[in-house]
């Protein structure tokens, strides 16, 4: 066994710059187009070109019939400076 193995494919993406992405997708209904529903779709993803959810909705244009209406985005590097508070009191429960 390697440390390749040992590593999960997410954590070497985050290293790599990749930050979790969540993406809220409204399309119409392909038989009631008046009628809008909502994808949510989520992966980890580059800031700020998005390439694997330009991917996807390029996948999405050309298999699926729902028209798009819109996308939102949100976008978190998971991995950052830790935050720290100090700690003013102390409970123990017995």
């Amino acid at each position: 066994m390697t440390s390749k193995d040992l590593v999960s494919k997410d954590f070497r993406r985050q290293m790599g710059g990749y930050g979790l992405t969540t993406a809220e997708i409204l399309y119409r209904r392909p038989d009631h187009p008046w009628l809008l529903q909502t994808y949510v779709w989520q992966d980890y993803d580059l800031c700020p070109n998005f390439p694997e959810l330009q991917g996807f909705l390029k996948f999405w244009q050309r298999s699926l019939e729902g028209i798009l209406h819109s996308v939102t985005v949100a976008h978190s590097r998971l991995i950052k400076p830790a935050e720290l508070r100090s700690v003013n009191g102390e409970f123990r429960l017995h």
